[in-house]
């Protein structure tokens, strides 16, 4: 039974997080991580999830829970997961970090923390998304003529365009064909664009209403058309993608670990 914390306790997947642990009891909730300035602070974790009074309250002090028996899962937001990844490394908790919109010095700093305890930082925790990551790799080796594009649908209130999700499927198409992605990347079209060069990885975001992520990788050759979609139809998906990285990554050596390192892809 590990020992969890919560970040983002009081947002959507936090308090999603902190249900299915208090409901399922397989694991222990024994702290819940709210930014300073929120409402929530000093509330019960568990009346904040709606499933009753829990004993943990909801606190800004992450340097007062994290300890070597602890795993802490963070899906905040870019600059308080740094923080607090920092903290883990310090205090030798493990961590699992699922928050997105790092920028290229944040991903190089998260990476130089990580390896001093055990951590996993994926842009997505859901395993049908990984198992998607693992075909899209495969297959743009085999299509490598074909071009590649990708296209994701968020709900309006994401704050990064492109998701880290889609962000990650444009990486694995370009590891797979031997590409810089970020020499290859596209992220918008306008006007007498020319024609396509085929070194190029589109990446396009769509925002509208509720939607939790739709993510499709489309290979385009000449009279035929693959595509490789995943539809995540509940945040829950990513929910217990999380708690199955926090009872993986725990008995682990410190180091940065992947979802398909979790997943053995």
């Amino acid at each position: 039974m590990a020992k969890l914390i919560v970040s983002g306790a009081g947002g959507r997947m936090g308090r999603l997080i902190v249900a299915i642990i208090v409901r399922e009891q397989q694991h222990q909730l024994v702290g819940a991580l709210e930014g300073a300035s929120v409402p929530f602070i000093g509330q019960d974790a568990g009346e904040l999830a709606g499933v009753g009074k829990v004993g943990v309250p909801v606190t800004a002090d992450y340097a007062a829970l994290a300890r070597p028996d602890t795993v802490t899962l963070d899906f905040s937001n870019a600059e308080a997961s740094l923080q607090h990844l920092a903290i883990a490394a310090a205090n030798g908790a493990a961590i699992v970090i699922g928050s997105t919109g790092f920028t290229p010095e944040m991903e190089a700093r998260a990476k130089s923390l990580a390896g001093r305890t055990r951590t996993v930082i994926a842009p997505n925790m859901s395993v049908g998304v990984n198992v998607l990551m693992k075909i899209t790799a495969e297959v743009a080796k085999i299509l490598s003529s074909f071009d590649a594009e990708v296209l994701e649908i968020h709900h309006g209130t994401k704050v990064d365009a492109p998701s880290g999700t889609a962000l990650a499927l444009g990486r694995v198409i370009a590891e797979a064909r031997g590409l810089d992605f970020k020499s290859s990347a596209v992220f918008g079209r306008e006007g007498i664009t020319g024609v396509r060069s085929p070194d190029k990885i589109a990446v396009f975001g769509l925002r509208a209403g509720d939607a939790v992520g739709d993510h499709t990788v489309y290979f385009g050759g000449q009279g035929e058309r693959l595509e490789l979609t995943h539809r995540a139809q509940s945040r829950e998906s990513l929910a217990r993608g999380a708690l199955r990285a926090a009872a993986w990554v725990e008995q682990r050596p410190p180091g940065l670990y992947s979802m398909r390192d979790v997943l053995g892809l």
